[in-house]
């Protein structure tokens, strides 16, 4: 079998203030989409599916998808709010996506091979796209459910610039127990803090950590739909609750379903919070051109 990227690109970027999908990072224009397509390229993965949004579906496929169809099959889903399992429906006057694990759903019918789900707008390195493509191409023997997660270092993974929000991964030889998600981390001079449950913690910052880089074998899909169901049991009429891709994880793991290995990348993480993290995003892309791990035109 083959394995897909699949992009999640529906999302708004409402602290960054536009589209940071399309947003050209790179020495000659790149988005981050841009390097990873070309990383899962040289990777060896076969197929992109982009998940999008109906509204900026034509500006999407002229300025993106468009550039890649002649390197790698380039398929769409799109993310709506509507889609939804049967007999659920989406309260009036709710306008905020369901989440990451509602976007992977989005792309349910054409998951029928090993995928990567991840970011668009997040820089994860060429590591990690080929740790994960080896895992995929021959993952463990197992009744269970298998995935794994590319995990990065969670001190390269804050902004300058105020909080993020970071899974907080912990493992037992060598697979994933738990993420925790924490919601407001940041620096505070040498420290770093995470404000979780109306206390402050803080960390070592070698935590490793979830930046939404995951590997699924494809009956993962179907599980994703009932955890999504029982989501929808419990706040699908609630205006702004989501269903996060870290959440259905977590719940098979502690169900006894699901068996993820850890990955972890030596790559270098890149990513834009806020308007000003774009410069530093910048300046770090353009030294891995120049130290040639990236050539002059990526597509």
């Amino acid at each position: 079998m083959g394995v897909t990227l699949l992009v999640l690109a529906a999302g708004m970027g409402s602290r960054y203030g536009g589209l940071k999908q399309l947003d050209q990072l790179g020495p000659h224009g790149e988005t981050m989409m841009d390097y990873s397509v070309f990383d899962a390229i040289r990777a060896g993965f076969t197929r992109a599916v982009f998940v999008i949004r109906r509204d900026f579906e034509k500006e999407f496929r002229e300025r993106v998808g468009k550039r890649y169809a002649s390197h790698i099959q380039v398929d769409y889903a799109f993310q709506d709010l509507n889609d939804l399992p049967g007999g659920f429906a989406c309260p009036a006057g709710r306008e905020k996506p369901w989440g990451t694990g509602h976007a992977v759903y989005a792309a349910r019918e054409l998951l029928t091979e090993p995928f990567v789900a991840l970011n668009a707008d997040d820089f994860y390195g060429a590591d990690s796209f080929v740790k994960a493509a080896r895992f995929l191409s021959d993952p463990p023997k197992s009744d269970l459910i298998r995935g794994c997660i590319c995990a990065y270092t969670l001190r390269n993974t804050l902004s300058e610039h105020g909080a993020v929000s970071r899974g907080i991964c912990s493992e037992r030889n060598g697979l994933l127990t738990q993420v925790v998600e924490n919601p407001k981390i940041r620096r505070d001079g040498d420290r770093i803090i995470s404000e979780l449950d109306g206390a402050e913690h803080q960390l070592t910052g070698d935590e490793a950590t979830s930046m939404n880089y995951w590997g699924f074998m494809p009956e993962f899909v179907g599980e994703l739909e009932n955890l999504f169901t029982g989501f929808l049991k419990q706040r699908g009429g609630e205006m702004k609750s989501e269903f996060y891709l870290p959440f259905a994880v977590d719940a098979l793991i502690h169900a006894g379903k699901a068996r993820i290995d850890m990955l972890r990348s030596e790559a270098s993480w890149f990513g834009i919070t806020y308007r000003e993290d774009r410069d530093g995003v910048c300046a770090d892309l353009k030294r891995l051109a120049d130290r040639g791990e990236y050539p002059e035109r990526l597509f």
